[in-house]
């Protein structure tokens, strides 16, 4: 077993569950922090659970109390106002106050860095996103420009369609340019569970698609 805890945020989205089952077969503790824990069948003595919301700083705060490292899968809960960068902002200053420095999380390929070179579908699906979407679009440009100017080492992995399958296929990583469509939802939570260690892209946001 592992000794440094992984805080998990998003842990029960579409995708969640194999990040969490990924954490789980490498050996290492985590803590959850679920809306309702109730619903949440998983029994592990690796897992704690702590409940409440990422916009409550105290739950946050909590939740990265006692870990090494934060690893956000967060969604935007329906019929809400934007979550991220609120949940963002908790988080950096939770773990700023812990003396945390590692931070994973994912975002859409909507949001721009100053290293893209997007090719013309993934510049036509952001468009898109702005024109249908516009408030967490917004939302999630922002988040990307606060991790920009804190003193984290994040890492914040940009994703095309999320395939909830157990099924891996060879992926790629890009900072440029998105050249796939999708992403298995197991490739992913190995992707995300390595960049514990890696240091390749901290203060980046690589894309990461299946070829």
């Amino acid at each position: 077993m592992k000794t440094n805890k992984i805080a998990v945020i998003g842990g029960t989205g579409k995708s969640g569950k194999y990040l969490v089952q990924n954490l789980l077969e490498k050996g290492y503790p985590i803590k959850l922090l679920l809306r309702n824990p109730e619903n949440f069948t998983l029994k592990n003595p690796l897992i704690e659970i702590i409940k409440g919301d990422a916009r409550d700083f105290e739950a946050v705060d909590q939740l990265i109390k006692d870990c090494s490292a934060v690893i956000s899968k967060i969604g935007q809960p329906i019929g809400e106002k934007s979550i991220f960068t609120d949940a963002t902002k908790n988080v950096i200053q939770s773990m700023n106050s812990h003396g945390i420095t590692r931070y994973i999380a994912i975002t859409g390929l909507n949001v721009d860095t100053p290293f893209d070179h997007k090719n013309d579908k993934v510049k036509m699906a952001t468009n898109w996103m702005y024109e249908n979407y516009p408030k967490t679009t917004k939302d999630k440009q922002d988040e990307y420009e606060i991790l920009v100017n804190c003193k984290l080492d994040w890492t914040l992995v940009r994703l095309p369609l999320i395939i909830p399958t157990s099924d891996s296929f060879p992926v790629d990583t890009s900072l440029e340019d998105c050249k796939g469509e999708k992403i298995s939802a197991t490739d992913l939570s190995e992707f995300l569970v390595s960049q514990i260690e890696d240091t390749t892209f901290i203060k980046r946001s690589p894309f990461l698609y299946n070829i």
